[in-house]
């Protein structure tokens, strides 16, 4: 059995088509919205690299035009397994563009809903972080932040503790106010489903998302000029174990 899919998200940003390229076709544009850490060898036949904990996908580039359409993916696995990415940018009058994803593949065996489940929330919550990179952050670049909590048996649960972190006393909402620890840091929540919460502060992109192993993830996005990967990756981690331990 398995499972072919096909998923399209789209929307119109008040950034140009040249900054939208540089988000999605650089590596330091993909590590301020994406996940871990990116680079890319440009052109058709390039390649796109990713590192997120000791997840190191490789992505051929299929078809690069600049300002207007990038198309890149994995080879097929021997048991079917497979995706791409397409974005296709359109510029708009007064600085604005339009962005269009298209996320397709296959999912082999039998248990594949519970991939694609997350895959289909954890994509949403990346596309609206781009949109958001774009929209609020555009010419900036980020320092990724990556931290993994101890193992969660309940997750409702665990939404519960990361709401009364956040000072909320239900499930957030998009457009909810929230303090953030470490740092005190005040934000908006930008993004909420069943796997990860989104929130943006005037120097960040805090987001926290259920890890497909079981753990609380932390997969942030830090403007702050200066930041050190390695005293955030810390400290967060150090909050996820206080909060979920």
């Amino acid at each position: 059995m398995g499972h072919e899919f096909e998923a399209v998200d789209t929307a119109e940003v008040g950034a140009t088509p040249e900054q939208v390229w540089a988000a999605i076709a650089t590596g330091p544009g993909i590590d301020s919205w994406f996940m871990g850490r990116n680079e890319v060898e440009g052109g058709t036949g390039g390649v796109v690299r990713g590192a997120f904990g000791a997840y190191r996908p490789e992505y051929r580039i299929r078809d690069w035009d600049p300002l207007e359409r990038l198309v890149y993916g994995s080879e097929t696995a021997p048991d079917g397994r497979r995706i791409a990415y397409e974005f296709l940018i359109e510029g708009r009058d007064g600085g604005s563009a339009v962005i269009r994803c298209v996320t397709s593949g296959f999912l082999p065996g039998e248990d594949w809903e519970d991939e694609f489940e997350a895959m289909t929330l954890g994509g949403a919550l990346f596309f609206r972080t781009l949109v958001e990179y774009v929209t609020h952050f555009a010419g900036r670049t980020a320092v990724p932040v990556t931290a993994f909590g101890p193992p969660v048996g309940d997750w409702d649960a665990a939404w519960a503790r990361l709401d009364t972190a956040l000072g909320l006393s239900a499930r957030p909402a998009e457009g909810d106010r929230v303090r953030l620890e470490p740092g005190g840091r005040e934000g908006v929540v930008y993004a909420v489903n069943d796997h990860a919460v989104g929130v943006r502060t005037p120097d960040a992109m805090y987001r926290f998302l259920r890890g497909f192993h079981g753990s609380m993830v932390a997969g942030h996005h830090v403007f702050t000029p200066g930041a050190d990967p390695a005293l955030e990756e810390k400290a967060w981690g150090e909050w996820l174990n206080r909060v979920f331990g």
